[in-house]
């Protein structure tokens, strides 16, 4: 049976996240043990509706195969990488350049090159390479990816015969791009669109990622492109479209499970957690997506019915 964490299960994690500064798993026998196979396992969410999502599908397919497992929120990856470690958390859905880079971070510091990359296969190796002195093992990323991305106004997009980011930087058109403040800077925004693309980037309109602000920018022509991601579902309510990313400017963020080996590394969670990657499509995540946030549906009602769509789990 599923449940939410309760209030100490959440200090105890907080508890084992401050004491995480000493060795990690990298200094321990326990990387070399055999993978685990604990039937009751802790999944954890990162607490916004994706990662919610994803975990209460993690936990149907797992209890499909026998386990017995628990849903704990933890917003912070400062708090949930340390405990998924320890063990006290054993399966967390995560992002493979995204953890890539912050494991490379914390093991060689904030300075350090990235090592994720728009490579799938480059990214993996770099990721299971930094995770497994610590403990971690991920398993095989599927076919769903949220990554950054970008839209315009459909009737802008018409217009200028635009389909791909390319297309956009043939064009010459001047671009007011609306963003997170932070775009002026990030190589994957605005620097990458001028130099990748040679996208005219005029301004970037600080309204936030995927705002409905920043949208609404767009949609009444006072910005010609805003920043989102792959999996935002919301972009017909405005009128928008995205443009491909057709020179693979974006990194691999493809959706991978994470889990502590010790506990979880065996090839039953491995099957079951895997069983996901044959269906779930980054436009099937954009549309459950959809159903939480703009639905106001549960995550665990539409995690059940998509999987029972699929007839990964029995219908209820």
């Amino acid at each position: 049976m599923r449940r939410r964490t309760a209030a100490p299960v959440l200090a105890l994690l907080l508890s084992a996240a401050g004491c995480a500064t000493g060795p990690s798993l990298e200094n321990r026998g326990d990387v070399t043990a055999p993978p685990g196979d604990s039937k009751q396992l802790t999944i954890g969410s990162a607490g916004f509706t994706e990662s919610d999502l994803l975990a209460q599908m993690y936990a149907l397919l797992l209890d499909r195969a026998g386990y017995s497992t628990k849903i704990i929120s933890v917003t912070n990856r400062e708090i949930y990488e340390p405990a998924l470690e320890n063990g006290q958390i054993d399966v967390v859905p995560e992002y493979a350049a995204t953890f890539a880079d912050w494991l490379n971070a914390r093991k060689n510091g904030a300075d350090a090159t990235p090592v994720g990359s728009p490579d799938l296969a480059a990214t993996m190796r770099a990721l299971r390479a930094l995770a497994a002195p610590r403990g971690l093992t991920v398993l095989d990323p599927g076919r769903a990816v949220d990554q950054n991305a970008f839209a315009v106004a459909a009737g802008y997009a018409t217009e200028h015969h635009l389909r791909t980011l390319g297309d956009l930087g043939r064009s010459r058109l001047p671009v007011r791009l609306a963003a997170g403040d932070e775009c002026v800077r990030r190589p994957y925004c605005a620097p990458g669109l001028k130099k990748t693309y040679g996208i005219r980037i005029t301004a970037v309109d600080p309204k936030g990622v995927g705002t409905t602000q920043a949208k609404q920018a767009v949609q009444k022509g006072q910005d010609q492109m805003v920043l989102t991601t792959t999996t935002d579902a919301t972009l017909d309510g405005f009128g928008l479209v995205l443009l491909a990313d057709d020179k693979h400017l974006q990194n691999a963020d493809y959706l991978v499970p994470v889990v502590n080996r010790s506990r979880a590394g065996s090839a039953g969670v491995r099957t079951a957690l895997g069983r996901l990657n044959t269906v779930l499509t980054t436009a099937d995540l954009a549309r459950l997506d959809e159903r939480v946030d703009s639905w106001r549906r549960l995550p665990e009602d539409v995690a059940r019915d998509y999987l029972e769509s699929k007839g990964l789990v029995p219908r209820g």
